[in-house]
């Protein structure tokens, strides 16, 4: 029963079989024959209880939870928790999991218990029965609540809604008188029978809520408690009373007497633990889980101070959840509570078993105080019952004479008693001695009869007539002698001790016996009693002789007064009766006293003690003597009176006696004188007188006894009286030494009182010099305080000027001055943020401000604020002296620890984190790779089966599963490698937190508290600031940014002057000018019509309501088309130089390219060439062609047809936002021109740039998360992170489910880690925008495309550039670009610009599209294989999918707004043209393409989508106003039939796929979206403002559109 009350198992659920096929390892183990778990390698956690994987529930049952159930039949609360984390079996233990059959075997805890408590209650039954006594009484009734989301519900309220679980219940909890725990508002059945009950179960355990994740198929998402509570009436135990106590006559039997106990056990199965990142919940069951875990967190915190070995914690927080409320008494209260941690074995689930572990671990600790549960009656007669047997005890004592009461009332164990018991001890003692000497006796005996038979022997063997016959006799006969003569000796002994007693008998007097009966008639033996008082008195006599002696002999040694105190103990010692050692002790004592002389005067305290001991013993000592005095003058007053009433009593017998004598003598004179006397009479009455006469004789030998004492007692007396006045003469003689001392200590306390006088003259002068120094310091902290009002006045006068001078920076004037100054700041600015980053120390606030003053001072140069400068210094010197006085350096030291520890808190969780990211990773690596080796396994099986002959085939395919192996193996020891430094990490950990800042924090008196405080406020201070100076530097570069767009623009300017000069000898430039005006116009205003680049700054106002930082640009600015910019490379080469110097100056001087902050002016003329070549940067076309294609039909004509004649809209109307998606104005000429003019290469039109930035800083990037927006979303999509890090428009991306490859105007790619959120490398060195980036899974190789290059590089190592590969087929090893290190304009001859490339699905092939036909690569040998032709204009977009055949089928879409289909078959090679031409075409080029199954999607910028389906090759729907500008990427929700379109507005598009209906719009970017990509969780988007956002697609969200969209076969239309 009432044990630990506490205890902890441990079980091991056995692997899951999908867990087997993953390749999971096993990672625990348990040591034999001890209830030790190891983890890893060598972490070993103990517990009561450990249950291995093979562990059957029988057993489990047995060894925890039996005893707990029979614990409740004798009044005993009981709790089972189940705890781990998710998948771990808890359910299945517990036995709650109804859902699916289970065997008789598999039965968990909770059946099984309810079974052993009815066969219990059957049991007992049986029992009473049997004993004839009356049955116990069971009443069994059950609860079952679920807490799901901090609120309870009951599971057995058949009224309650399942769907209405949100609303609040009316569950309440309550905690009685005793601290017991219970609820109201809950349904209590009362239970009859095993099989109700185990029904109850079931109904409650269905009504649970589960759900699915990713770990558990069947996931508990709610807490449950089934609560059993058993209440039993049964006949007390009579223990057995003695009759006459209890008061019964014999025979009769007593009444039965019944106790009520009450016990609950409760079954608590508990939600596991879960990570969301591994569960991968999100909405409903995202907020379940951090339900579910702060519920867990509140019962582990509870664990910990109830665990706590260091008893510091006196709060337990219990109310912190419901749970942990409900609980209460399971934890640390009245209950046997056992916990079972269940953990899983796989390696994968590493961490969270680390964690279930050292979870456990903890609540080994607990100690529960377990009690039985009575009614109050039943205690009641039970600590009656317990009371009466403990008085029958001590009566029975009391009897036996064990016990007595002394004088004083108290009770005590009387000495015949122990005189008893230790006579008994020492006769038992004597007992073992006689039998001891009587066998030593017998031993003797033998040894002297042995002796002298021998004797006798050799006498005879002397004599010549030896004979054995006769020496036998001999013997015996001496032994019969010795014995005789022993028995002798006994008898005569007893004999001797007879006589002794005898003589002592009858030496004894008749009279001494006579009187020693009749003295206590007398009151008490006088005779006794006087010889104790004459025994009190001589001690006493002797004690102060004593005394008197050593008293003499001090004075005559004395020196002072002290010498008293010395004698005094001296007589204490000498009390004791050591005389022997009375001159040495003597002797010690005057050398101390001579000591304590000596050091009187300098120890006046001691010497006070000293004093008052004296006084005390002294006074003590009067005491005992003038009680010894009292006594002996009451004894002899008792004399006194005892002398008065023996003197009257003698008077009185001796009248009486001759009172009788007359009587008699009259008796006889009247006898003589009688006439009638007879003979007879007068004898009777002379025997009567007789016998009266020896009466009063035998009275009066008495009373002349009595006399004789008396007159003894008188002499006595004479000798009391004189010790009586030496008694007196010696109190008199200690009253003197008394008042002696006394007046030596009133002379002492009078020396003490000067002395303390003196002392608080001093003490007040400290004082007085204290309140100076502390007026003083309240003096400069005034001063202190003004000097910072006047800094901070100063600081924001400086931050003034900042601003003022800010927006001078953006005037054009003052632009070129302030440059360099800005880019210092900015350069420091950082380098003192990553200085105070290093330092370790917090810097004060002060010292920051300083700092940033100073590079405010610095940066605005000549306004240097004279008036802060003044101040500084002196604020300086104060604060150091400031310091020095209030940082004591206990406190200093106890922020330096407080501060260490943050920072290895923060490393370590880091270390713990990257760890854990490390092994995941490794740990789905090694999932893949299982995958592919079982894929091997079955397909050398089926080679087996088919063609067991070809051996070669089987050879390298068990090679690979070899080298396959290996790689898991080698995987296998890394995450081995992971888990110990893990578990090593914890260790350490558990070691930082013994010595825990709660220690340093507890010791810390209330100054140093407020000092730890400010430091904290400050160091939080200070980590704020170095957020905002990163902040700031951020906002300068974008300053910066804007200058540079700034500067592109005038150039635009200037080129489009500069190319009106030169067109005047080119009348082909001048119609190519008269277009672009045609199309742009100087005036016009309307951005829907513009060619330009989605990334230049100018576009940014296409967005309605763009809030982006470009809206200072004004909208009349001209822009340039990628073909203008294209003719201004070529036309303004060389001879512009000789001919127009001038032009080309004024373009040097402004065209100052700014590389990494160094502006640097163009001398001579070759690289005035250049400028004017890097300025406009390349595009989808940036060559113009040599000859026109005006003999081929233009598309449009072929268009025709699909035209609904819609009227051509003049270009300069005013833009306003259309109510409708507006069709697309063209200008037919435009249209023809862009697809005659970029045959000779692909076109980058819209991923073009305005300069050049090969140099500028790539950043370092992140992923950081995005808080929901506020407001109603219009679309199923929701951004959860956004990654940033490049500095131009990014173009182009791809996704693993870990990796995110991205690639930008910045001719850069990045390579990040989605787990960690972290840019892991850069792929620099492309010559120019990277338009298109893939992964392949396969060989793990990365492609990325720019200009006419296709760069393969190899991640798995290092990232580095393996191959180059042309657009005209060949393979350069290693990087062809590296050398450049400007931007590359034109491409080399008969190269061409490669818009996009893609891989196979099996990751064999590489499709290229560059120009107007698609390479094929084979990446086994890195070889160009063949080319797909057919497209008249630049192939701008492709797609590959897998036929049901298993051959490649490549989806291309060209700028000549066609999209085309080539299914290739097992031999590719040579030129392929199309197998189908999709018809009707769009109107304008094709950007995107999207493949699902047989449906195909595309996107084109005609703002349309097309939905095609490739098995009859047809268009089944289409919508032509799908966005209001071009649609530049398409891609699938991952798992779900819904499609994403994104334009160049920003704006992401959800449809669905079957019917191709929209299910919601929203504004993703307010830039242009150039690409999207998902992997299976996220979707992410690419656009032109440098960020790549990462979306989530919520279900459930179906808004209300603002239109109606009907798409039908061929035409759509617009509903209101």
């Amino acid at each position: 029963g009432a044990g630990r009350g506490g205890a902890c198992g441990g079980m091991i659920r056995p692997q899951l079989s999908k867990e087997k096929i993953e390749g999971c390892h096993i990672c625990t183990s348990v040591t034999p024959g001890e209830p030790q778990v190891l983890l890893g390698k060598d972490k070993a956690f103990t517990y009561d209880f450990v249950f291995d994987l093979d562990t059957w529930q029988e057993q489990i049952y047995s060894t925890c939870v039996n005893k707990l159930i029979e614990g409740c039949f004798e009044g005993y609360n009981a709790t089972v928790l189940a705890y781990g984390q998710t998948g771990a079996g808890k359910t299945y233990t517990m036995g709650t999991g109804f859902d699916m059959a289970t065997s008789e075997e598999e039965q968990g805890i909770i059946p099984r218990a309810i079974a052993h408590l009815f066969a219990g209650i059957a049991e007992r039954k049986r029992r009473a029965q049997e004993q004839g006594l009356a049955g116990p009484e069971f009443k069994v009734s059950a609860q079952f609540l679920e807490l799901y989301n901090e609120e309870i519900l009951d599971l057995f309220d058949c009224t309650r809604d399942p769907d209405a679980r949100h609303r609040r219940s009316n569950i309440k909890i309550h905690e009685d008188a005793n601290g017991g725990i219970y609820t109201t508002g809950v349904t209590s059945r009362l239970i009859h029978s095993q099989e109700e009950l185990i029904q109850c179960l079931k109904q409650g355990a269905l009504s649970r809520t589960t759900a699915s994740t990713q770990m558990n198929v069947q996931s508990s998402r709610s807490h449950a408690i089934f609560t059993i509570h058993l209440c039993q009436m049964r006949v007390c135990a009579q223990p057995d009373l003695v009759n006459e106590v209890s008061g019964l006559p014999e025979g009769t039997a007593p009444a039965n007497e019944y106790e009520t106990l009450t016990a609950k056990f409760h079954f608590v199965d508990l939600a596991g633990s879960e990570r969301l990142k591994r569960t991968g919940a999100t909405g409903e069951r995202a907020k379940e889980g951090i339900s579910i875990n702060c519920g867990l967190l509140a019962l582990g915190n509870v664990i910990s101070a109830l665990g706590d070995q260091s008893k510091k914690v006196v709060h337990v927080p219990y109310r912190d959840s419901k749970l942990t409320r409900l609980l209460q008494d399971s934890l640390g209260g009245n209950s046997q509570t056992i916990m079972i941690a269940c953990v899983s074995p796989s390696d994968r689930d590493f961490m969270e078993t680390l964690n279930t572990l050292k979870y456990a671990n903890r609540a080994r600790n607990i100690k529960n105080k377990v009690v039985v549960n009575q009614d109050k009656t039943s205690q009641q007669i039970s600590a009656l019952r317990a009371e009466i047997a403990r008085l029958q005890m001590e009566l029975m004592e009391y009897k036996a004479g064990k016990r007595v009461i002394g004088e004083d009332g108290a009770e005590g164990y009387s000495d015949l008693f122990r005189e008893n018991a230790m006579l008994q001890k020492e006769n038992s003692a004597l007992r073992l001695r006689v039998k001891a000497m009587q066998e030593a006796i017998d031993a003797i005996n033998n040894r002297v009869t042995q002796l002298m038979s021998q004797e006798a022997n050799l006498l005879l063997a002397k004599a010549g007539d030896g004979n054995e016959a006769i020496g036998a006799l001999i013997q015996n006969y001496i032994r019969e002698i010795e014995e005789l003569r022993t028995k002798l000796l006994e008898s005569e002994a007893m004999n001797e001790s007879l006589r002794r007693s005898l003589s002592r008998a009858s030496a004894r007097s008749p009279y001494s016996l006579g009187a020693s009966s009749a003295a206590p008639a007398f009151g008490g033996s006088p005779a006794g009693s006087m010889e104790d008082a004459t025994e009190v008195i001589r001690r006493a006599k002797q004690d102060l002789e004593r005394l008197k002696k050593k008293e003499v002999r001090q004075r005559r040694k004395r020196l002072g007064p002290p010498m008293v105190l010395v004698a005094q103990e001296e007589e204490e010692r000498d009390e004791s009766g050591c005389e022997e050692e009375e001159g040495r002790e003597d002797e010690d004592e005057d050398s101390g006293s001579e000591e304590s002389l000596v050091d009187s005067d300098s120890d006046p305290e001691e010497k006070e003690v000293n004093f008052q001991a004296d006084l005390a013993d002294l006074t003590c000592e009067i005491e005992i003597k003038q009680k010894l005095i009292d006594e002996l003058e009451n004894s002899q007053r008792r004399l006194q009176t005892l002398k008065h009433q023996y003197e009257e009593k003698l008077i009185l017998l001796q009248n009486k006696i001759r009172d009788t004598q007359l009587e008699r003598d009259r008796v006889l004179q009247n006898l003589s004188t009688m006439e009638c006397y007879t003979e007879e009479k007068a004898n009777k009455i002379k025997a009567d007188y007789e016998k009266r006469l020896r009466e009063m004789n035998r009275d009066l030998q008495k009373l002349q006894a009595a006399q004789k004492e008396h007159a003894r007692l008188l002499k006595n007396q004479s000798r009391y009286e004189r010790e009586l006045k030496k008694l007196q003469a010696e109190v008199a003689e200690m009253k003197k030494a008394k008042v002696a001392l006394m007046k030596q200590m009133r002379e002492e306390q009078q020396r003490r009182r000067l002395v303390e006088t003196k002392r608080n003259r001093e003490i007040a002068q400290l004082k007085k010099e204290q309140r100076r120094q502390e007026f003083q310091i309240r003096a400069l902290e005034s001063q202190k305080r003004q000097q910072e009002m006047v800094l901070r006045r100063k600081t924001q006068e400086v931050s003034a000027l900042r601003r003022l001078a800010k927006p001078m920076s953006e005037r054009a004037a003052g632009r070129a001055g302030l440059k360099p100054a800005m880019l210092d700041s900015g350069a420091e600015v950082s380098a003192s943020t990553t200085s105070s980053e290093a330092e370790s120390g917090a810097r004060s606030v002060s010292s920051i401000v300083r700092q940033w003053n100073r590079k405010i001072n610095h940066f605005l140069g000549d306004h240097p604020a004279p008036t802060a400068h003044s101040t500084r210094p002196a604020r300086k010197k104060f604060q150091k002296k400031g310091a020095s006085q209030s940082f004591s350096k206990a406190a200093r030291l106890k922020w330096q620890s407080l501060e260490r520890r943050i920072i290895d808190i923060v490393m370590q969780r880091m270390t713990i984190v990257n760890l854990e990211a490390d092994m995941e990773r490794l740990i789905k690596k090694r999932e893949e790779l299982f995958l592919l080796q079982e894929a091997l396994r079955r397909k050398r099986e089926r080679l087996q089966a088919e063609s067991p002959e070809e051996e070669k085939g089987l050879q390298e395919l068990a090679e690979e599963i070899e080298v396959l192996a290996a790689n898991i193996d080698y995987i296998n020891d890394s995450i081995t490698d992971c888990q110990a430094t893990i578990v090593q990490l914890e260790e350490t950990k558990e070691e930082l937190d013994s010595t825990d800042t709660s220690v340093v924090i507890s010791s810390c008196s209330l100054a140093e508290a407020r000092l730890l405080l400010d430091n904290f406020l400050k160091a939080s201070i200070d980590k704020g600031l170095q957020v905002a100076q990163k902040e700031a530097q951020i906002r300068l570069l974008e300053g910066r940014l804007r200058q540079t767009d700034m500067a592109g623009s005038s150039q635009n300017h200037l080129l489009l002057d500069a190319l009106r000069e030169k067109a005047e000898a080119h009348p082909e430039l001048q119609a190519l000018i008269y277009n672009v005006q045609q199309e742009n116009g100087y005036a016009s205003t309307d951005e829907e019509i513009s060619e330009f680049s989605e990334g230049s700054f100018s576009q940014s106002f296409t967005m309605k309501g763009s809030t982006s930082h470009d809206d200072f640009k004004f909208k009349g600015e001209p822009k340039l088309s990628a073909q203008m910019k294209a003719v201004s490379a070529e036309c303004l080469g060389p001879p512009l130089d000789i001919s127009t110097k001038n032009i080309t100056k004024s373009l040097a001087s402004l065209v100052e390219i700014k590389e990494d902050g160094v502006g640097f002016s163009i001398r001579d003329p070759y690289h005035r060439d250049k400028v004017s070549r890097t300025v406009s940067l390349p595009t989808r076309g940036s060559t113009f062609p040599r000859q026109s294609r005006g003999t081929e039909t233009s598309p449009l004509t072929r268009r025709k047809s699909y035209d609904r004649g819609q009227p051509i809209r003049s270009t300069d109307v005013g833009f306003t936002p259309p109510s409708s998606p507006p069709t697309r104005p063209r200008n037919d000429r435009n249209v023809f021109s862009r697809l005659t003019s970029n045959q000779s290469q692909g076109s980058a039109l819209d991923k073009s740039d305005d300069s050049d930035s090969s140099l500028s800083e790539v950043l370092r990037g992140t992923i950081s998360p995005v808080g929901g927006a506020k407001g109603a979303r219009t679309a199923p999509l929701q951004c959860v992170s956004m990654a940033e890090g490049h500095t131009k428009p990014i173009l182009c991306l791809d996704a693993t489910d870990e990796l995110l490859f991205t690639g930008s105007k910045d001719r850069s790619c990045k390579m990040w880690n989605l787990v960690t959120g972290q840019e892991i490398a850069a792929l620099k060195g492309h010559p120019n925008n990277v338009v298109s980036i893939k992964h392949c899974s396969h060989s793990g190789l990365v492609f990325s495309v720019s200009t006419s290059y296709i760069k393969v590089w190899d991640i798995r190592d290092s990232a580095k550039c393996i191959r180059t590969l042309t657009s005209s087929g060949q393979v350069i090893s290693g990087d062809a670009c590296a050398a450049t290190s400007t931007r590359a304009i034109t491409s080399a001859q008969g190269e061409h610009q490669i818009n996009q490339i893609a891989l196979s699905p099996s990751g064999t092939m590489l499709y290229a599209a560059s120009g107007n036909a698609v390479r094929i690569w084979e990446l086994s040998r890195f070889q160009p294989i063949g080319k797909l032709t057919g497209h008249i204009g630049p192939v701008m977009c492709l797609t590959v999918t897998q036929t049901a055949s298993q051959h490649d089928l490549v989806v291309t879409g060209s700028k000549d707004h066609y999209v085309k289909m080539f299914e290739l078959g097992d031999c590719v090679t040579g030129t392929i043209g199309p197998t189908h031409n999709f018809e009707p075409p769009h109107y304008d080029g094709i950007e995107c393409l999207s493949i699902q199954g047989d449906i195909l999607f595309s996107g084109s910028r005609d703002n349309g989508i097309k939905k095609w389906d490739l098995d009859q090759q047809e268009l089944i729907q289409q919508i032509p106003n799908a966005h209001k500008d071009w649609v530049c990427a398409l891609a699938f929700v991952p798992g779900r039939p819904m499609l994403l379109s994104a334009c160049r507005a920003g704006v992401i598009k959800v449809w669905n796929v079957d019917n191709f209906t929209p299910i919601g719009e929203i504004k993703g970017h307010d830039s242009p979206i150039n690409a999207i990509c998902t992997n299976a969780k996220h979707i992410f988007t690419a656009s032109s403002d440098c960020r790549v956002k990462l979306w989530n697609y919520v279900p459930g969200l179906t808004p209300c559109l603002p239109r109606r969209v009907l798409a039908i076969k061929g035409r759509a239309t617009t509903l209101p």
